[in-house]
């Protein structure tokens, strides 16, 4: 049998799908193009049919990347796949990516149908689908609670159509891990064509057993695992496909399998997901967590510090995680700021180099010394790929114990600075009020995370923001970063608001 194990990647979708994301073209490109430069095999980059924002993101993603295979997601109709082949036909490697439930409980109760009907209509799909692409994966929906017999006669039937993927998934997170490991033998076992395909699974973590039983599932004969980066997803979320390439690298000698991916990646790839969806990765989060490599035991520092395998069976370096002592200052050039930058792994335009460097050197002068992780939240958030209308100019607070919260904000809007003031129940809503008489958008604060970057008093802060338009109900996450709270506050909503702004001028382009 292969020992390769492909990863498919559904971030974009599934990932998605998380309450309160909500991504746009730019974003979804900009994640898209790490996936890729970490090695991913095939991005599912969204569900077309679903809208035309999404349908637009998919094709934009379709037409970016480069190395990796793009999937969009389609039911077992004929409308929905002619639009997912539309969204993705100008990839370098278009995938169709079709599905129907099969679970009795999805029949009786979603679809309505018997199980013939379905049989019947994941069929036809497949055939369809083929007329676009010999690349074309089928999933049966609620597998892991289908009857074996049923799901080995439409498996059968559907790589007879032409799908060279047959995705089973968890869809529920219904399954343990032996149980689902002998589910995929039993298929192999039953299906007499089964050789013709590439068995994929899909586990959700609704027990937390999806990267558990992922890893089952690889070892039961299942070549490709379908994820979202950090585990984000539908309900408890996905597989993380982190914690699943770091578990076959790791346990080689136990599964023998090979996946191609770039590990130093890894880490960066996490931060870029969680900072454009908004969703912080937990401390004690394997793998990528901030607590995954740090020891607070004495017995444990004393051990990692004699030997790193001690403690720690995983090399922080290979996923990225940078544990240079290198600091820059206000003196600093362009020269070390830029080497720093690459030896980070970032590949930045002049453009993007300039901004960093200003951006960097404003804050020199506010914090003695900068940081690996300092320099990575002001690259994240100076490199962002959507243009601004609004930046922030200045920033002037009133605030105490005994007097009403005042603030004055001045936005540069088209190298003109707008001024307004306004008060507030403290120093953060005065900003966000102000700035709304500025930009006329009133936006319901959803959420506001503090983080601080690193220790010590002049840490930078962090500030995540997500806001929701009252008519149309679409969220926005925007981000910050500063060593004074309050203008990272400001500039996490500016940047929110930004995205807004964006999203109105796409909207009355395409009309």
């Amino acid at each position: 049998m292969n020992n390769r194990v492909y990863l498919f990647d559904t971030t974009l979708r599934d990932g998605e799908q998380s309450p309160g994301v909500s991504l746009n073209a730019a974003e979804k490109v900009q994640i898209a193009r790490q996936l890729a430069k970490m090695g991913i095999d095939v991005i599912e980059a969204g569900f077309p049919v679903t809208s035309q924002g999404d349908f637009a993101a998919v094709q934009a993603v379709a037409r970016a990347v480069k190395g990796s295979a793009v999937a969009a997601l389609a039911r077992a109709n004929f409308n929905d796949i002619d639009k997912a082949w539309e969204a993705v036909k100008d990839a370098e490697q278009p995938r169709i990516h079709t599905f129907i439930a099969t679970s009795d409980i999805h029949l009786k109760y979603k679809l309505r149908k018997d199980r013939w009907q379905v049989l019947e209509a994941a069929v036809a799909a497949v055939k369809y689908a083929c007329r676009y692409t010999s690349d074309v994966e089928f999933s049966a929906e609620d597998a892991s609670r289908t009857d074996l017999d049923y799901l080995c006669q439409v498996l059968e039937a559907v790589i007879d159509a032409g799908a060279k993927v047959v995705n089973i998934p968890d869809t529920v997170g219904y399954a343990m891990p032996e149980e689902f490991k002998q589910f995929i033998e039993s298929i192999i076992q039953r299906v007499p064509n089964i050789d013709k395909a590439i068995i994929s699974v899909h586990c959700h973590d609704d027990l937390g057993l999806a990267v558990a039983n992922s890893l089952a599932a690889v070892a039961g004969g299942a070549r490709q695992v379908e994820g979202t980066i950090n585990g984000i997803g539908e309900r408890a979320g996905n597989a993380a496909l982190e914690e699943v390439v770091m578990g076959l690298y790791t346990r080689k000698d136990r599964y023998n399998l090979v996946a191609n991916i770039t590990t130093e990646e890894i880490y960066r790839t996490s931060r870029l997901v969680s900072s454009l969806t908004g969703m912080m990765v937990q401390a004690n989060k394997a793998v990528v967590g901030k607590n995954a490599f740090a020891h607070e035991s004495g017995i444990h520092q004393d051990g990692v510090l004699k030997e790193r395998t001690t403690y720690e069976i995983m090399n922080p370096t290979m996923l990225g995680i940078s544990k240079s002592s290198i600091v820059l200052g206000k003196h600093s050039g362009r020269h070390a700021f830029r080497q720093r930058l690459v030896e980070l792994g970032y590949n930045l335009s002049e453009e993007e180099i300039n901004k960093a460097f200003q951006r960097f050197k404003d804050l020199a002068d506010k914090k003695k010394e900068l940081t690996d992780q300092d320099l990575e939240a002001i690259v994240e958030e100076e490199t962002r790929q959507l243009p601004n209308t609004y930046d922030l100019s200045y920033l002037h607070i009133s605030s105490g114990t005994t007097i009403v919260p005042t603030a004055t904000v001045g936005l540069k809007i088209e190298g003109k600075t707008v001024e307004e003031a306004s008060c507030g129940d403290g120093p953060v809503d005065a900003i966000y009020k102000a700035i709304d008489k500025i930009t006329n958008l009133h936006l319901v604060l959803e959420e506001y995370i503090i983080n601080a970057v690193t220790g010590g008093r002049d840490a930078l802060g962090d500030v995540t923001v997500k806001l929701r338009r009252a008519d149309s109900g679409r969220t926005y996450i925007g981000r910050g970063v500063s060593t004074d709270i309050l203008e990272a506050s400001a500039r996490a909503y500016i940047n929110a608001v930004n995205k807004v702004v964006y999203e109105e001028s796409e909207l009355q382009g395409e009309d």
